[in-house]
């Protein structure tokens, strides 16, 4: 598996990221960054969910359609959707037309308004967070799967969320900053602490 390669402007970047203007862009600016605010980390949570069994890069290319057929993935107004969003949300050619990811997105916006008090979907990440060991040197040394990600599913699947597997929680914690998977010779690696978040992300 590969090693830090040359993107299109000759930084070396994670191998995955270099195919495309969209990967560039995303491993550059947004991947392995904190996200602050449930509304930021519900639309990943929810993005991650839409890809499961589909490229991420069909979903980048749709991620401004997602973002208005789902109100800016604004908690409190996705868990208010109902049939008629539903049927909506189905005939929307702009996103992945899936009934049961869907139906996740919104049962996953109501689970977060049900949080206990004192929790947040970002506090909840936090405690999973995985020990920060050395970088990977390859692709081949990026889990996919890790015990801090099925825990992590685990918890969310008690909470009520649902399409949260623990390859999608690996996934959301590499996505929002919480683990840092850039490699050894990435140059998103050269700044310093890389950006990671260093305690939970706030309430909107």
């Amino acid at each position: 598996m590969s090693g830090a390669v040359p993107g299109s402007d000759g930084r070396l970047r994670c191998g995955w990221a270099v195919s495309s203007e969209e990967y560039e862009r995303y491993h550059d600016e947004e991947w392995g960054r904190p996200v602050r605010g449930e509304a930021g980390l519900f639309e990943r949570l929810s993005l991650e969910a839409f890809q499961s069994g589909l490229s991420w890069i069909t979903i980048l290319r749709k991620r401004e359609a997602f973002r208005r057929a789902f109100a800016g993935f604004d908690p409190a107004v996705v868990a208010g959707f109902g049939v008629q969003d539903i049927e909506r949300l189905m005939n929307d050619a702009g996103i992945v037309r899936n009934r049961q990811k869907i139906e996740a997105t919104i049962a996953n916006a109501r689970a977060l308004l049900a949080l206990p008090d004192g929790t947040t979907l970002g506090s909840v990440l936090e405690s999973h967070r995985p020990v920060h060991g050395p970088a990977p040197a390859t692709l081949a040394d990026v889990p996919a799967i890790t015990p801090e990600s099925t825990a992590l599913a685990r918890e969310l699947r008690g909470l009520g969320f649902r399409f949260v597997g623990p390859t999608t929680a690996y996934a959301m914690l590499q996505a929002t900053g919480y683990v840092d998977d850039h490699l050894r010779d990435c140059w998103v690696q050269a700044e310093p602490e890389q950006g990671r978040p260093s305690s939970p992300a706030p309430g909107p």
